[in-house]
């Protein structure tokens, strides 16, 4: 029997890297009690609504932000506000499958898309790495809008 779990992101911008987040992954933004998750920027929005009328001071709206894969098959995602700045590279991060099943030529130009998609919302490709022949079916290397790594594979 497996361990449900969720993955945790250090944040200066929770709210922020959430949404770019629910784009990557077709996530949805957590309900508020009693609510149903809808449009991310609507549900992000009825989060603000309800820590006003919880008595949340404004400061403290941005502490927290999660978001839930709606099939129920992939991790929960949270992202916490910290004050430090990101130092070093990450010693984990999200492979993204962008391209299932593909190969060669196809698959480059599918990982290609993906990384010009994700671009436009705010991510940083970083480096492309060619397969290999071998064990690689190769990959791009991008970091989100807060610097963190992850692959599309």
């Amino acid at each position: 029997m497996s361990t449900a779990f969720q993955v945790t992101f250090d944040a200066h911008d929770p709210r922020r890297l959430g949404l770019f987040w629910t784009q990557v992954l077709g996530y949805d933004v957590d309900p508020i009690p009693g609510g149903e998750a809808g449009d991310p920027i609507e549900t992000a929005d009825a989060w603000l609504d309800f820590l006003t009328r919880a008595g949340v001071p404004a400061e403290r709206h941005n502490a927290a932000f999660g978001i839930h894969d709606p099939d129920e098959s992939g991790p929960r995602l949270f992202f916490q506000q910290v004050p430090e700045e990101k130092l070093t590279k990450n010693r984990v991060h999200l492979d993204v499958r962008a391209a299932p099943g593909l190969t060669g030529d196809e698959r480059m130009n599918a990982l290609e898309a993906e990384a010009a998609r994700l671009s436009s919302l705010g991510a940083t490709r970083q480096q492309r790495f060619e397969p290999d022949g071998q064990l690689s079916a190769g990959f791009i290397v991008m970091r989100d809008p807060e610097g963190n790594e992850f692959c599309l594979d």
